[in-house]
């Protein structure tokens, strides 16, 4: 057990952390294609709806 322990610790140690920097803008990324995302699939179900109505009248 112990020598797992070490083991994660020691590879703990290799991982690169992101700057703040870093996951603010991914962050703003993620925001910003949840927002285009968001209005594409808003436009298609308005257009689909459209034309759902126009075919059942």
């Amino acid at each position: 057990m112990r020598e797992y322990l070490r083991d994660v610790r020691g590879e703990l140690g290799k991982i690169t952390w992101p700057t703040r920097r870093e996951t603010i803008a991914t962050t703003m990324m993620v925001f910003l294609m949840v927002a285009i995302m968001s209005l594409f699939f808003l436009a298609v179900d308005e257009l689909a709806a459209a034309g759902i109505q126009a075919l059942l009248g």
